[in-house]
């Protein structure tokens, strides 16, 4: 069982509009819903691919029954309740041929879960993305969830600590779950940005996955190759950095590599960097080697850009890609 978590977990709501112009009505062409969140779109795509997966963090109010109505693949879901139940993989995942199962384990708090809201213009291909910050969370909710995750840990192959923190979780607590998972000897990914990405890597991650931003933030460096460099005397075991149209760069302890499709593709770029995290972590559990977790991790990036919503990927781009996307580099002592 892979675990991911999602403290800020989100109702993902995509418009469709044939131009987004300022100042102005705009008539909506498409509306769709999907559970989100960063971890909860790495585990549907994981769940795609076949795997089982464990959902936990946080879920409140009525964006939060529909979202674990939707996890549950059912219109109206199971009432909330106190522990983890059994669910089914996703309707609609695209041609996957054996979708694995999607357990959640979310821990119900009193506040709404937030909404995300994208807007895709048509003409361009563009989108503008709209995060609400996320629910208040008390120390009793933040304790219980600490519970939950201690009984689950024991059970999973691997774990994701993916997304922002709402209000009210400590900034340190990437840290914390970190060191709880390296203690009971389960890898784990980190995936997140700021005060919180700063803290974690120094509790020592096995993997953590920053974009161009987040690795300049943290490291103060605009250079990819010395900034992943930088991230790893930071304490993170391996750094997988999502370069946008460059793909991906990583620095582990057994070489460096760079992977990237043979062209740069267009879509709605919402999950792509979360289905990126699903292809390490899946390559990780099936102890593939760091160049083919590469590839995966990169064919289903550009893939999910060429889906119509977050955490769903185009299957056939997916398929096309894994043929296609280059990995330079080679194996050396780091």
């Amino acid at each position: 069982m892979i675990l991911t978590v999602t403290l800020n977990t989100a109702l993902d709501i995509t418009y469709r509009v044939r131009s987004l112009r300022p100042h102005a009505a705009h008539r909506v062409s498409e509306v769709t819903e999907r559970p989100g969140g960063k971890g909860v779109n790495v585990a549907r795509v994981l769940a795609a691919l076949g795997h089982e997966v464990t959902v936990t963090g946080f879920a409140g109010g009525h964006t939060g029954t529909v979202l674990r109505s939707m996890l549950a693949g059912t219109p109206a879901g199971p009432e909330p309740g106190a522990g983890p139940r059994a669910g089914r993989a996703l309707p609609g995942e695209q041609g996957a041929d054996a979708p694995g199962a999607l357990v959640d384990a979310l821990v119900t708090v009193s506040g709404a879960t937030r909404r995300t809201v994208a807007v895709v213009d048509e003409r361009t291909g563009d989108t503008t993305q709209l995060n609400e910050p996320g629910p208040q969370i008390s120390p009793a909710e933040w304790a219980a969830f600490l519970g939950r995750y201690q009984e689950l840990l024991p059970g999973a192959s691997a774990v994701a600590l993916c997304g922002s923190l709402p209000p009210g979780v400590p900034v340190g607590a990437y840290a914390g779950l970190v060191r709880a998972a390296r203690s009971a000897g389960v890898p784990v990914l980190l995936d997140t940005s700021g005060e919180p990405l700063r803290r974690g890597v120094a509790a020592r991650p096995d993997v953590i996955k920053p974009n161009a931003d987040e690795l300049a933030e943290l490291t103060g460096s605009h250079e990819p190759l010395r900034a992943t460099q930088d991230a790893r005397r930071r304490g993170a075991h391996a750094v997988v950095a999502s370069l946008g149209a460059e793909g991906l760069l990583a620095v582990t302890p057994e070489g460096r590599w760079r992977a990237a499709p043979p062209a740069p593709v267009r879509g709605n770029p919402t999950g792509a960097g979360d289905s990126a995290v699903a292809g390490l972590l899946s390559g990780l559990v099936e102890h593939l080697p760091w160049p083919d977790r590469l590839i995966r991790a990169a064919a289903l990036s550009a893939a999910t850009v060429r889906a119509a919503a977050a955490g769903e990927f185009d299957r056939p781009a997916y398929t096309e890609l894994l043929g296609r996307v280059r990995v330079t580099g080679a194996a050396s002592a780091a």
